[in-house]
C-alpha cells in the first residue's frame, strides 16, 4: 500500500461509456472516458457498445494513469462496475479489472453502479443524511439510508426517466442518450399539452406518457410543445414522490444525481421543493452526472477500507442488481 495515500483505480462499463478513474483518498486524480454513440434514431446496441469498449479500453486506461501521475504499480486496489447494466458491456470492464488485478497482484472489489452515482454525489455535497433522487438511463428512484442499506422508497414501475427521453428522442430522429435534445426542444415549448400523469403509491410509471407523446408527434403536434409537456409532467411526478419521502422521513437534505440530474428544469423543480420544506438542495456537478470511472473508484475505495473485496474467480457481473441488495459497509 502507498504510505501516504490510498489509490483506487475504477473501471466503468455498464452501458455506452467506458471510463477509468484514479482516486486518491478524497481527491479525483483523473476521470477519462470514451462514449459509444449509436447511429441517429437508434438506441444502444449492447454488442456494438461492448466492441467499442474493447477498442478504447487501452487508450482510456493509459490516459487515466498519465493524467493522474501514477503508475499501475502504485495502485492499491482495483474496482469495477459489476452491475446493473448491459451484460456484454459489463463483461468488458470486468475482464479489464480482473486482468490488471491478477497481473499486478492487486486486490479487487465489485461495485454497484447505482451506489456509485449516490456516493459520488455525496462526495461533492457532503450531506449528512439526505434523501437521494437518482435519475438516469438505468435508474429512476428515491432513496434514503437506513440500517446499513440505501433503501428504495419509490421507483419506476416500467421505464426510467432516461429511457423515456431516449425513446422519445428516437421518435424524433435523435440517437441515445437523447436527454439533452429533449431538454433543448422543451426549452422552446410554449404550450402545455395535457398528458397522462401516473403516480401509484410512491412509484411512477412513464410508459403511458411515452406512448401518448409519440402518438402526438405522429399526428403532427408541435415537437417543442410535446417535449415541454413531457418534461413538465414527468418531473412533476418525480417531484411528488420525492416530496412524500422528504415529509415521511423528516429529513432536511436532498441530493439529485445521475445523468438526468444535469437537466436544469428538473433541478429547478427539486430546488423549489427544498425551499418549501426548508431543506438543503445538492446536485452532482454536470461533469460527473453521467456514467464515469470516478463513481466506481470512490465506492471501490470505501469498500477496500472496510475489507469488502472479491476473489478474481468470484468477480462476476450482475445485469440486475438493486441498491437495496447491497450491504453498505462504510456507513454507520
Amino acid at each position: 500500500m502507498n504510505e501516504n495515500r490510498i489509490l483506487c483505480l475504477g473501471v466503468e462499463s455498464t452501458a455506452h461509456t467506458f471510463s477509468v478513474s484514479v482516486l486518491a483518498d478524497n481527491k479525483i486524480l483523473s476521470n477519462e472516458k470514451e462514449v459509444y454513440v449509436p447511429p441517429p434514431g437508434e438506441g444502444i446496441h449492447p454488442y456494438e457498445a461492448a466492441q467499442h469498449h474493447l477498442k478504447k479500453a487501452k487508450k482510456v486506461l493509459q490516459n487515466a494513469l498519465i493524467k493522474s501521475g501514477v503508475s499501475i504499480k502504485d495502485i492499491d486496489v482495483i474496482a469495477y462496475s459489476a452491475g446493473p447494466g448491459l451484460g456484454p458491456c459489463l463483461r468488458v470492464g470486468a475482464v479489464v479489472a480482473r486482468t490488471l488485478a491478477n497481473y499486478y497482484n492487486k486486490p479487487l472489489t465489485a461495485v454497484n453502479h447505482a451506489i456509485g452515482h449516490i456516493e459520488l454525489a455525496n462526495f461533492f455535497a457532503k450531506a449528512i443524511d439526505p434523501v437521494v433522487v437518482l435519475v438516469s438511463g438505468g435508474h429512476t428512484l428515491v432513496s434514503t439510508y437506513l440500517l446499513k442499506k440505501w433503501r428504495i422508497f419509490g421507483e419506476t414501475l416500467d421505464i426510467t426517466l432516461g429511457q423515456l427521453f431516449d425513446q422519445l428522442g428516437r421518435e424524433l430522429g435523435f440517437n441515445s442518450p437523447a436527454g439533452k435534445y429533449i431538454e433543448e426542444l422543451a426549452g422552446r415549448g410554449k404550450k402545455y399539452l395535457e398528458m397522462p400523469y401516473s403516480v401509484k403509491g410512491n412509484n411512477v410509471s412513464f410508459s403511458g406518457l411515452l406512448t401518448y407523446a409519440k402518438n402526438l408527434i405522429k399526428k403532427g403536434y408541435n415537437k417543442e410543445d410535446v417535449c415541454y409537456s413531457v418534461q413538465e409532467t414527468a418531473f412533476a411526478m418525480l417531484t411528488e414522490v420525492t416530496e412524500r419521502l422528504l415529509a415521511f422521513s423528516e429529513k432536511r437534505e436532498i441530493i439529485l444525481t445521475g445523468g438526468v440530474a444535469a437537466n436544469l428544469r428538473l433541478q429547478e423543480m427539486i430546488r423549489s421543493l427544498c425551499e418549501v420544506h426548508d431543506a438543503k438542495f445538492y446536485v452532482i456537478p454536470k461533469e460527473f452526472s453521467g456514467d464515469c470511472g470516478a463513481q466506481i473508484a470512490l465506492v471501490g475505495l470505501l469498500q477496500y477500507k472496510t475489507n469488502n473485496l472479491v476473489n478474481i474467480k468470484d468477480s462476476v457481473v450482475r445485469q440486475s442488481w438493486r441498491i437495496d441488495e447491497v450491504d453498505v459497509t462504510w456507513r454507520d
